[in-house]
């Protein structure tokens, strides 16, 4: 039986660094799962279709099989078999996935895959619906958040090392704005899984986030 450890929480509050490091720690497959939205966007480029054309691109993502596996110690994306980690980084394909996430379709497609995935391979996934519809029988749980401005604080940081001109106030704006859309929408909103753990970072280091996350694991 595969273990699975899901991590839920709004933007910025470091889901995708702990999970990673929580991942190489237990030796788990850590689950990206906007390559894969990015994978079925250059799917949907490749077949020229219109993202608009939400039929098209429904009828399409069902010819689709998309995995990840760890190769060498990276994460691999295949795309119906080929390696598309080279391809997926693009401006154009993250502009696709973004148009194409809107379709009911696609996410359900996406959901079942990634279910798959975690049925075969001991996973560590994150995004804000993990635990709630993805994985809801996730051995471990966890709903990682911090306050908007501890969030907005490491943001800034993050901006300022690559000399991006910025300004904590507009970036916890920003924050607040985008909780309250990923909350509110209205396929799979931004929730705590009632038997998710709560972690508050903002008081944390990232080390000792994801050693709680770990203990909690091997608790199990």
């Amino acid at each position: 039986m595969s273990h699975n450890i899901a991590i839920d929480g709004p933007a910025g509050a470091g889901k995708s660094t702990i999970a990673k490091i929580v991942a190489k720690t237990l030796s788990f497959i850590y689950v990206d799962t906007g390559a894969m939205y990015r994978a079925m966007a250059l799917y949907m480029l490749r077949c020229g279709i219109n993202p608009s054309d939400s039929e098209s691109v429904s009828r399409e993502c069902h010819k689709v099989d998309i995995t990840i596996c760890h190769e060498n110690g990276e994460q691999v994306v295949l795309l119906n078999g080929e390696n598309v980690n080279g391809q997926i980084r693009t401006e154009e394909v993250g502009n696709m996935a973004s148009a194409i996430s809107v379709n009911g379709d696609v996410r359900k497609k996406l959901v079942e895959l990634q279910q798959i995935l975690a049925r075969k391979a001991d996973v560590v996934m994150d995004g804000r619906d993990i635990g709630t519809v993805v994985l809801p029988d996730a051995q471990v749980k966890i709903y990682l958040t911090a306050s908007a401005h501890v969030r907005a604080l490491r943001r800034f940081t993050e901006l300022q090392a690559k000399k991006e001109i910025c300004s904590v106030t507009e970036i916890e704006k920003d924050i607040e704005e985008r909780d309250q859309r990923d909350m509110t929408r209205e396929i799979s909103p931004l929730k705590q899984a009632e038997d998710a753990v709560l972690l508050d970072s903002s008081d944390m280091t990232i080390e000792q986030v994801a050693q709680t996350i770990i203990d909690l694991y091997q608790k199990k």
